[in-house]
């Protein structure tokens, strides 16, 4: 008799748990199904439109044929050298634009790849806490262990990074930054920059930072590159992302710039495993880079109005809120008592009972349980609603609780 056929995946997704992140998503869509009109505060997805001279490239290019081959595999020529004027102008930095310089589908490809070709067994990378997802798993899928250090002062945060060099053995290989930081809009200076330079050259680890929202920035506040500092390009690279700067999410377009024997390894492993950007995307990315750094501040401004709306309703609920001054999202704690049921329950709750998604800050780590993490997406009147949506929702918890039919130190675990 024939035995029951099994399927057996690797061990390393036993490492991996569930992604918060995609059940939340799964509860939207499914009440989206059903009519309901969900206002999505929780996942980081533009809604406002890529500028125009991009698309109206990207159709022109698309029809062309000789767009519809094999692209070049670590990116155009002519988007290199755009994204190394870019780093110029924006931070005096200067970068050959071959070598130095290598296209990604998207800074998340581009570091799960760099993962594979910098870290295996044995490896230890320090990543700070609160985290985005990938910057944890991409070093767990490559095999590599992963010390969390909480995320605080700049001294402090440099002291633990020297502790762990110091109490490790093998030292930690790797160094995982992201400034401004996801999910809790956090800083960095360039003297946080470069003492981690310093560190590195000291206890020889790799840097990596995670530059996503670069431009994406409030009141004034000007976001750091970790290459400006003098020694950085000897010890790292930086990610980019056309996906919040210019409205191409979607596109799937990024860059990894700085080091490179590091972009070597990230090129090699690309290598084997896609054939890189639709060449349309690519020659569409030339003309935002090129044109487009006007739509930039004002994508920041229309984000700094959501922000406000959501701060100070926040606020006027009670709330204890720091703006951010950099980012797409708001990092905020639950107030007690709501902060009792934890950051999951508390957001199946706002989706059930106020048809608002918000991303639980348990999906960045047990650091980041108690917070929600609020994404500036929708617009001010949406906002608005979501924040009417939400206090109904309270209001209803509270007097169930009152009524003793609600525990809320019932976390739902």
């Amino acid at each position: 008799m024939d035995q029951p056929f099994t399927i057996r995946y690797a061990e390393r997704m036993n490492q991996l748990p569930p992604y918060l992140f995609g059940m939340i998503n799964k509860m939207k869509m499914e009440k989206r199904w059903r009519g309901d009109d969900v206002i999505d505060l929780g996942m980081g997805n533009p809604v406002d439109p890529a500028p125009g001279p991009v698309t109206e490239k990207l159709c022109e290019v698309a029809v062309d044929p000789k767009s519809h081959r094999y692209p070049v595999a670590g990116g155009m020529k002519n988007l290199k050298r755009e994204i190394a004027l870019y780093y110029n102008r924006s931070y005096d930095v200067d970068l050959g634009g071959e070598e130095d310089v290598i296209c990604t589908i998207g800074s998340k490809e581009g570091i799960s790849h760099l993962s594979l070709a910098l870290l295996g067994p044995g490896d230890t990378v320090l990543v700070p806490a609160p985290a985005f997802p990938i910057h944890v798993y991409a070093a767990v899928i490559a095999g590599a262990n992963v010390l969390r250090i909480q995320l605080s002062d700049e001294d402090t945060f440099l002291a633990q990074i020297e502790g762990m060099c110091k109490s490790l053995y093998p030292a930690p290989k790797l160094v995982m930054l992201n400034f401004p930081h996801n999910p809790t809009g956090m800083l960095a200076s360039k003297e946080l920059f470069a003492g981690v330079v310093k560190l590195a050259k000291k206890y020889n680890f790799m840097v990596i930072n995670d530059f996503a929202y670069a431009k994406i920035t409030f009141d004034g506040y000007v976001a750091p590159s970790f290459l400006e500092v003098p020694g950085a390009i000897d010890v790292g690279v930086e990610f980019g992302s056309f996906s919040k700067s210019y409205n191409m999410a979607g596109w799937r377009l990024g860059y990894c710039v700085g080091n490179k024997e590091i972009i070597g390894g990230l090129a090699k492993i690309k290598g084997y495993y896609d054939y890189g950007i639709f060449s349309a995307i690519q020659v569409a990315g030339i003309v935002a880079m090129r044109d487009c750094d006007d739509t930039i501040s004002e994508q920041a401004a229309v984000y700094q109005k959501r922000r406000d709306v959501l701060c100070e309703g926040l606020t006027r609920m009670g709330w204890d809120v720091e703006p951010p001054k950099a980012g797409m999202f708001a990092w905020v704690k639950i107030p007690a008592p709501y902060d009792r049921m934890g950051s999951v329950k508390f957001s199946i709750e706002m989706m059930d009972r106020a048809n608002v998604a918000v991303s639980p800050g348990a999906g960045f780590g047990e650091e980041g349980d108690g917070y929600l993490r609020l994404a500036l997406v929708e617009n001010e009147h949406r906002i608005s609603q979501a924040l009417k949506q939400m206090r109904r929702a309270l209001k209803e918890i509270d007097e169930e609780v009152e009524k003793g039919t609600f525990d809320l130190d019932d976390r739902g675990e």
